[in-house]
C-alpha cells in the first residue's frame, strides 16, 4: 500500500537539518555550511520510494528574533510544523544540550506533536560522552524515538527513514516521482550564490547578504545568469569583492561551477554587488526572495 506524508525538521542552528535532508534524500535540495542562519526558508525536499513519498520540510535553526528577516525565519518555521505527520528535532550530539534545547524540544512535545529526537554527529563523539545525552532524552516523557545519527557520514539513516515511514498517514501522492523540491529554480540558483558566500566569508557579512537573480536567459546550448548580491554596508561590498575583485571573482568561479553540476549545461553568471542598508528590516522582503512563496 502506497503511503505518504509530511515531516517538519527543526532545530538550532548549525545541528545539521539541511545535511540530515540531503542525506535521507540522497541529493541535494538545501545549501548547507558550517555558519547559523544558513537556511532562511522552509524548504521542501521529497524522498521517493516504491511504496512511499515522504514530504521533509525543511527550516531555519531556532534563534532569537532581532530583525524582520528573523521574523520571516520565524514564520517559516511555523508554517512548517503545521499539520504534519511527525517532527524530527535534530539536537548536536557533539555537545552538551543546553537548556534551551530541552525546553523548546518539550515546547513542541506540549503542543503534541509526535516527535522524533534525532541526535545527529554522534561520529564526532564517542560511547562515553554520546551515551549520557541519549539517556538523558529517554527521561523526557512525550518523545516517541530517539534516534543517534551521523548525516555526514550517512550512519544509522536506514532505521530512521523505516521509523518514518511507519508515521505516514495519507496515500496521495503530492509531487511527481522526478520532483525533488518545490523551490523554483530562481530560488535555487540565488542558494547556490549565497552557499559559496557563508563558505568564502567572514562570520558576520553572510548574515547580512541577500541574493537576488535579475535574469535567467537558457538555449540547448548554455544559461546566462545575472544575479544581484545586496549587503549592508558599503564596507561590506568592499570585503565581497575583495582586492581587485579577487573574492567576487572566487565567489562567481565556484557558483558557476556547482551550477553547471546542476543543470547539466555550460553557466554564464554575471554578479553585481549593491548596498543596501538595513534591507533585512525591509517591509517588503519580498524584493531579497523571502516572500510568501519563497
Amino acid at each position: 500500500m502506497f503511503r505518504s506524508g509530511f515531516v517538519a525538521v527543526v532545530g538550532k542552528p548549525n545541528v545539521g537539518k539541511s545535511t540530515l535532508i540531503n542525506a535521507l534524500i540522497g541529493k541535494k535540495v538545501s545549501i548547507v555550511s558550517p555558519k547559523a542562519q544558513t537556511t532562511r526558508n522552509k524548504i521542501m525536499g521529497v524522498l521517493n520510494t516504491e511504496n512511499e513519498q515522504v514530504v521533509f520540510l525543511d527550516t531555519p535553526g531556532i534563534h532569537k528574533i532581532k530583525n524582520n528577516l528573523d521574523k520571516y525565519m520565524q514564520n517559516a518555521i511555523n508554517s512548517a510544523t503545521k499539520d504534519v505527520d511527525l517532527l524530527l528535532y535534530v539536537m548536536d550530539g557533539s555537545k552538551d544540550f543546553s537548556v534551551d534545547d530541552i525546553k523548546t524540544l518539550k515546547s513542541y512535545l506540549n503542543q503534541g506533536y509526535p516527535v522524533f529526537v534525532v541526535v545527529n554527529k554522534v561520529d564526532l563523539g564517542n560511547y562515553e560522552t554520546i551515551y549520557p545525552r541519549l539517556a538523558k532524552l529517554n527521561e523526557i516523557e512525550g518523545i516517541e524515538q530517539v534516534f543517534g545519527v551521523s548525516a555526514l557520514k550517512e550512519k544509522n539513516l536506514e532505521d530512521l527513514k523505516n521509523e518514518i515511514f511507519k508515521k505516514l498517514t495519507d496515500t496521495i501522492k503530492y509531487f511527481p516521482d522526478e520532483q525533488i523540491s518545490d523551490k523554483p529554480l530562481q530560488f535555487q540558483l540565488a542558494e547556490v550564490i549565497r552557499e559559496k558566500m557563508l563558505w568564502l566569508l567572514d562570520e558576520e557579512i553572510p548574515h547580512g547578504v541577500g541574493v537576488v537573480i535579475e535574469k535567467i536567459e537558457q538555449d540547448n546550448r548554455r544559461v546566462s545568469v545575472q544575479a544581484t548580491i545586496y549587503c549592508e554596508r558599503a564596507s561590506h561590498k568592499k570585503i565581497i569583492v575583495g582586492a581587485k575583485g579577487a573574492t567576487i571573482k572566487e565567489i562567481g568561479i565556484q557558483s558557476r561551477q556547482a551550477m553547471e553540476k546542476m543543470l547539466n549545461k555550460p553557466v554564464y553568471l554575471d554578479l553585481f554587488v549593491k548596498v543596501k542598508e538595513n534591507w533585512r528590516n525591509s517591509v517588503n522582503l519580498e524584493q531579497f526572495g523571502y516572500g510568501e512563496d519563497s
